[in-house]
């Protein structure tokens, strides 16, 4: 069959530096999401298990330590997914990788879905605050501190992961959970444009301050998340230039995108999967006018939905009988 005809000069969506599942391990699936493991992943689980601070008698608390780690990212990110899918979005799969989770959801094209599949994931978060807390409380009320240390000292370091993974997802940088959240709120009054590009300036800010800790502590670990936000906020900024172009375009009339309901615009935009040449989508609906290709979906410039044209057409209003 052949492919969905796409948009050419505006990308619907920006490339960002994350992992996918080539070259990672598939672990699971639950609920219609697949996760994956990267392969980088087990290098860095390596040396991060071995150079450890002797905080435990023995290094399977290490493992254990770095394995609850995963366990609660790997929440936080079913909390992105199941959230995503409840409100109609995309959601199946989630890679886990050194500097976390991703969880690829893709949300309509509105800032209450996006809005409520960002915040999930803090979400479960907050739920495991009291569980974590009540179980470091109980083994110290049960003399486990004494009894069994390396027990109360995990129990006690799993509460501190996931109350600084909260704290630090909260920051309102982009792309963190807090600067997605703060782009889908502002996204209600100034738009899905400006309010990525609002977005992205702020975590420019965000990006000078995490480079400055990472100098300040000489963190490795800082600078390289610093970097990772960093070319996130610039894919962010890009694109965010991109949609402000497509909204400054003329539109057609009679056809709107089924999922966010924007009109296409008017011209060449799209591209021809078999002969590479540019055409637009609505002026020879299903056909392309170069090489006569069918295609059975069209990719929206606005939301990246792929549909077929037909489903585009808007109805015509009711005639008013006189």
């Amino acid at each position: 069959m052949p492919a969905a005809l796409v948009p050419t000069r505006y990308l619907w969506q920006f490339a960002r530096m994350l992992p996918t599942r080539n070259g990672s391990v598939r672990l699971f699936r639950f609920a219609g999401v697949e996760v994956f493991l990267h392969w980088s992943w087990f290098i860095i689980a390596m040396i991060a298990i071995t150079q450890r601070n002797r905080e435990y008698s023995s290094m399977l608390f290490n493992v254990l330590e770095y394995l609850a780690l995963f366990a609660i990212v790997l929440l936080h990110e079913f909390g992105h997914s199941l959230a995503c899918r409840q409100v109609g979005g995309r959601a199946d799969q989630i890679v886990l990788w050194p500097l976390g989770g991703v969880a690829y959801v893709a949300p309509p094209q509105r800032p209450g879905a996006t809005l409520w599949s960002i915040a999930a994931g803090p979400l479960v978060n907050v739920v495991l605050l009291p569980v974590f807390f009540l179980a470091w409380w109980g083994a110290g009320q049960m003399g486990w501190n004494e009894s069994l240390p390396d027990v109360y000292r995990l129990l006690k370091i799993i509460a501190i992961i996931n109350t600084a993974l909260l704290v630090f997802n909260m920051l309102p940088i982009y792309p963190l959970d807090g600067g997605q959240i703060l782009r889908a709120l502002l996204w209600f009054p100034f738009g899905r444009a400006r309010s990525l590009m609002i977005a992205a300036i702020i975590g420019f800010v965000g990006v000078a301050l995490l480079f400055g800790l990472a100098l300040l502590q000489r963190s490795m670990w800082t600078g390289i998340m610093a970097a990772f936000v960093l070319m996130n906020c610039v894919s962010g900024f890009r694109h965010a230039r991109q949609l402000v172009a497509v909204e400054k375009l003329p539109r057609r009339a009679g056809f709107a995108c089924p999922e966010c309901k924007a009109s296409p615009p008017v011209g060449n935009f799209w591209g021809c999967g078999k002969c590479r040449n540019a055409l637009d989508a609505f002026a020879s609906p299903g056909m392309c006018p170069h090489c006569g290709e069918g295609f059975p979906a069209t990719t929206c410039p606005d939301c990246g939905a792929a549909r077929p044209v037909g489903e585009w057409v808007v109805a015509p209003p009711p005639m008013r009988r006189g």
